[in-house]
């Protein structure tokens, strides 16, 4: 039988890392800004851009899958497995088809928002937050997916605002966990 997890332990674990989710919101927001800023410049590179943070998505999901004990365990697994095959597709193979990127690209954000809304079901704790990046996500991806011929300017604007968001959300987890690690003394979260 497995030994209890000890929730002050995990915490101390994950919070260790504020500063890489905290880079990798940043550089999310940065790429974000880039790829608005200059959508003519390189259709390889927003295919490569996008796979990096999809992936990045992706290796997220799997690993709380495998590390959180919950009912949706096989959903978070799920949305990790379905990002890494997108990300992995958009940095091997960036094609010159806005099509095909636009399709790919709405195709994950449509079943990343069908997936966040069943888990956002699933917790109480702030549903309505979590319900309404959902429906955001999945709106994006029907609009994407309903109209693949969209010009490279409009999906460097969806693609762009997509890294935006996803990078504020992680540079904010970043600052949490910051907080929370720096909760050690005996007033601080932490405590036993």
């Amino acid at each position: 039988m497995a030994e209890p997890i000890d929730p002050r332990q995990a915490l101390r674990q994950i919070s260790g890392l504020w500063w890489l989710t905290l880079l990798l919101g940043v550089l999310g927001v940065i790429a974000g800004i880039i790829v608005i800023a200059r959508p003519d410049k390189s259709l390889a590179a927003l295919a490569v851009v996008t796979g990096i943070f999809v992936l990045i998505d992706g290796v997220v999901a799997l690993a709380s899958s495998l590390t959180h004990e919950s009912d949706n365990r096989v959903l978070a697994a799920i949305v990790g497995v379905v990002s890494l095959i997108v990300g992995v597709l958009l940095i091997r193979h960036p094609t010159h088809s806005v099509q095909a990127i636009a399709l790919l690209f709405g195709l994950w954000l449509l079943a990343m928002g069908a997936v966040r809304l069943i888990l956002a079901i699933g917790v109480p704790a702030r549903r309505g937050w979590h319900v309404v990046i959902a429906a955001v996500e999945a709106i994006a991806g029907i609009v994407i997916v309903a109209s693949p011929s969209i010009g490279v300017a409009t999906l460097a604007l969806l693609v762009g605002l997509s890294l935006i968001i996803n990078g504020a959300c992680f540079a904010a987890l970043g600052v949490v966990l910051r907080a929370a690690s720096k909760g050690d003394g005996p007033s601080g979260p932490l405590a036993a």
